[in-house]
């Protein structure tokens, strides 16, 4: 049973390291209680990048719970104060029960009172390894498929941490995030990337991706 962990907002931020200025609402907190999840998605959420992030297709960026200890073991992590766990990412739920592998594209489930359909796996963002400060973590998350999906609202409601997902309907059973992920990231695969194309419920930045991919195959 896929539940919802843990729900994290965030809100742009301007920060300075030693590499210098930037921005970004990656550094997410875990809320309580109920909240309000709209189209565009959750109340009091917001993103920096409006460029790449924030459309209705990535109203929701989840990640599986499973890959903190995956993370914390791999980087020797071992104290409180340096492990990671649910919100380190950047994602707005953290989920249990589940992984990449077992989520389609286009599924659809309820949660709470709302309704939400997967449009596509998370592109890993430098921006991760850069609040982590973790070497070659961005390079890692690709390597290990470790990326985690987004959603698109179906229709709005309230939710909260505890929430299970319950499975109403899986249009695509073959068409597996960690699947879409390897096609990507490993083995790109020209003929599956036009089928995809056609697959309604594909988020249109990955279908971006996709096509640019295709494009250096000399496909398009």
């Amino acid at each position: 049973m896929i539940v919802v962990h843990t729900i994290s907002i965030g809100q742009p931020q301007d920060l300075i390291d030693e590499r210098g200025p930037w921005q970004s609402a990656i550094f997410r907190k875990p809320v309580q209680g109920p909240i309000a999840l709209h189209q565009h998605g959750l109340e009091g959420d917001q993103v920096a990048d409006t460029a790449h992030h924030g459309s209705a297709d990535q109203a929701v960026c989840c990640h599986p719970l499973v890959h903190y200890d995956y993370w914390n073991a791999l980087y020797q992590l071992e104290t409180p104060d340096r492990q990671l766990g649910p919100g380190s990412v950047g994602e707005n739920w953290t989920l249990g029960g589940m992984t990449e592998e077992d989520i389609c594209i286009g599924d659809v489930f309820s949660v709470g009172s709302a309704r939400v359909q997967v449009s596509a796996p998370r592109y890993p963002c430098i921006k991760q390894e850069r609040k982590l400060k973790l070497p070659q973590f961005h390079q890692r998350t690709i390597q290990t498929l470790r990326t985690g999906f987004y959603l698109r609202v179906l229709i709005p409601g309230i939710v909260q941490a505890g929430d299970h997902w319950i499975l109403e309907q899986r249009p695509h059973p073959t068409l597996t995030v960690h699947r879409l992920n390897g096609h990507c990231h490993q083995e790109f695969d020209p003929l599956l990337a036009q089928e995809l194309l056609a697959v309604a419920e594909l988020g249109s930045s990955w279908k971006r991706v996709l096509r640019i991919k295709l494009e250096k195959h000399g496909k398009v």
